[in-house]
């Protein structure tokens, strides 16, 4: 009997033995299990925390979208903002490029994070045509860019710098009206007369009259060819900017065009300086000095540079820089816009007529406009506005490139991705336009005090906004309007006979017209003697 029970005592104590073991291995697997899912869990939260890369299109291996882009880039990438929305990405090469189509993105780039947003992403073929991006285009936002950008604004293209050289600008335009009332009743290059006429005002306006006469005229045929061969440079893919790898080899040779090109600069800019500076020390010997005397932009330049606190002088290179920056960015894309405003006021007759009939009201028949007269064109300014909300100059602008990653519209922007500001798809929405292919400069009349340059109202902003704003606007606003006011009042202008008006444009970093405007110009001032004066 005692040993039945010992028999049942013990089976029933091993019994419990094995379901005290089983009970804790099961416990053992649940806990880590449930320890296991909410790493899991936890895991996945810290994913969704951040934001992902916008949507954008799928690309082909290595190369990414690069074989779909096509050479239309501003009208391409508003079709894939139909498709992707206002804010994508597309993957070229090794090249992360993100796309901003929308006002309120942009305000989130260039106002509520611009000192995010404020370096640029230079390609090689700029950083080799502007001393590695010495510039005030390219240099990386920071001390030295701050410094330029206030010399720049504040010394070069200040008010009172801008009225003393007017004089200088006057005369070049006087100058190029003469050149036109010389070929009357002949067909004339708009572009080329524009530009002529720009490009010796703006090296007026930079160095006097220290390569003027024959030099100058020869300097400004050559400089055209070569400013329009580097804006091609600028905008043209280049294999080395979308595989860095492969950059030392320079496949395409844009690089070494580029720097070609930027020699030429630097014999021109060489030249001038030293002409400057031999002069001015003549002028020290002779006790007399050009103190007494407007000064152009490359004496306030070099007297910068003769200064002995760090936090104002400048070096040679970036006096080279500074005035590689007027120069291209006061001729092309002025003289760009030049001939797009002919082209549309010329497609526009009624709109021609309401400028002439302004500029016989302000200005009247009997003398020549003035820049004092700008101000009180009010029309003119209004078609301005329009042709840039048409064709705006850059309708990229420049690329910006974020010093760290961060966030627009709930979307990853990485560090160092290229941001394009699609101004030229803003400025064609038809949910913020009326009527966006329609030429309507009263548009610009009705909302004159909001719709200006100052890149405050992002729905148009044909020279940018923020820290990157268009440096040189001062100027270019001025030029823009003066050459065009009188160009207008002195001439009736037409098309040859048997030509048609071609409006269609060529995508670059600027964009210009695809077949150049060609017009006859005919006297509309009542006294002769204003021609030739």
């Amino acid at each position: 009997m005692s040993n039945t029970v010992s028999a049942m005592w013990l089976g029933w104590l091993g019994a419990s033995r094995e379901k005290v073991e089983l009970s804790t291995t099961t416990l053992v697997v649940s806990l880590s299990t449930c320890a296991v899912f909410c790493f899991l869990w936890m895991a996945k939260k810290t994913i969704k925390a951040v934001p992902p890369l916008p949507p954008g299109p799928r690309g082909l291996p290595l190369v990414g979208y690069l074989p779909f882009l096509g050479t239309d880039l501003h009208r391409k990438f508003e079709e894939l903002a139909g498709i992707y929305g206002p804010i994508y990405k597309v993957w070229l090469g090794q090249k992360l490029w993100v796309v901003v189509n929308s006002p309120s993105l942009v305000k989130e780039v260039v106002r509520d994070q611009d000192t995010t947003f404020a370096n640029r992403d230079p390609t090689i073929a700029s950083l080799a045509a502007t001393y590695g991006g010495a510039d005030i285009t390219f240099l990386p936002y920071g001390h030295e860019w701050k410094k330029l950008r206030k010399i720049f604004v504040r010394e070069m293209l200040s008010n009172a710098a801008l009225d003393g050289s007017y004089t200088l600008r006057r005369e070049q335009l006087r100058k190029g009206i003469r050149n036109v009332y010389e070929k009357i009743g002949t067909p004339i290059d708009v572009g080329q007369l524009a530009f002529v006429t720009l490009i010796n005002g703006i090296m007026s306006c930079l160095w006097g009259d220290t390569l003027q006469g024959e030099e100058g005229a020869n300097i400004a045929a050559e400089y055209k060819d070569l400013l329009a061969e580097i804006m091609v440079l600028f905008a043209k893919p280049n294999v080395s900017d979308f595989f860095p790898v492969l950059a030392r080899f320079d496949l395409q040779g844009i690089e070494r065009d580029a720097k070609s090109i930027f020699k030429w600069h630097e014999r021109i800019f060489d030249s001038a300086i030293d002409m400057r500076l031999k002069y001015l020390a003549k002028a020290k010997e002779e006790v007399r000095g050009m103190t007494e005397q407007k000064k152009d932009f490359l004496q306030i330049l070099l007297e910068l540079r003769e200064r002995d606190d760090a936090a104002t002088s400048i070096s040679m290179t970036q006096i080279k820089a500074l005035l590689g920056d007027v120069l291209v960015g006061g001729s092309d894309t002025t003289t760009t816009m030049v001939e797009w405003v002919m082209a549309e006021l010329m497609h526009h007759p009624d709109a021609m007529r309401r400028v002439h009939g302004e500029l016989t009201e302000i200005v009247g028949l009997d003398c020549i406009v003035e820049e004092s007269h700008v101000p009180k064109l009010n029309y003119l300014g209004a078609v301005i506005k329009e042709t840039l909300r048409l064709h705006p100059a850059l309708p990229l602008l420049i690329p910006r490139s974020p010093s760290k990653s961060s966030t627009i519209g709930g979307y990853t922007v990485p560090k160092g991705a290229r941001v394009m500001l699609n101004v030229w798809a803003i400025h064609m929405d038809p949910k913020i336009w009326d009527n966006p292919l329609e030429f309507r400069p009263e548009r610009f009349l009705e909302d004159s005090g909001r719709l200006d340059y100052s890149g405050n109202d992002f729905n148009y902003l044909p020279f940018g906004s923020g820290r990157r704003i268009c440096a040189g606007l001062p100027l270019a606003e001025r030029m823009l309007t003066y050459v065009l006011a009188s160009l207008l009042h002195q001439f009736e202008w037409e098309l040859p006979p048997g030509t048609e008006l071609d409006l269609s444009d060529r995508f670059g970093i600027v964009t210009k017209k695809r077949m150049p405007l060609v017009a006859i110009p005919t006297p509309r001032l009542s006294k002769l003697e204003l021609y030739t004066t």
